[in-house]
């Protein structure tokens, strides 16, 4: 769920019309709410309160009985509909290994790629500070 949960809304879009999505009702629409957003100093230091954001979340059942969540930063509650159905069709054995390698082995692909691409930008304009010793010291 978290691949899903970081692709974009239109990645997950282009996945999910690949599917043949099954019927499904809803247990819960998608709605959009308020999450509190923590965070550490350094990583390791005492937690505060970072802000708020917006999250999407959706709850649905398949025909078959699986049920399926998901939570997407952000307000597409498309994106949200579409993850919760893609995440109930996963918890069904016999489309369990169709979903790893159609949607989330590509959609993780492509985040491994950008993260990458992000690093080697961010490596590219790395100073290296260095202290000069005179010999008068």
């Amino acid at each position: 769920m978290a691949t899903l949960a970081a692709a974009t809304p239109e990645a997950v879009a282009e996945k999910f019309e690949s599917l043949a999505p099954p019927a499904f009702d809803l247990v819960r629409q998608p709605e959009t709410g308020l999450v509190m957003v923590r965070g550490r100093m350094g990583g390791t230091g005492s937690p505060f309160n970072l802000g708020e954001v917006t999250v999407t979340r959706c709850v649905v059942r398949l025909e078959t009985g699986e049920t399926g969540s998901a939570y997407a930063l952000g307000r597409s509650k498309k994106k949200a509909l579409q993850s919760a159905v893609i995440d109930a069709l996963w918890q069904r054995p016999e489309a369990r290994a169709r979903i790893e390698t159609d949607i989330i082995a590509p959609l993780a692909a492509a985040q491994k790629s950008a993260a990458e691409t992000v690093r080697q930008e961010t490596a590219a304009t790395k100073v290296d500070f260095f202290t000069m010793v005179r010999g008068d010291n």
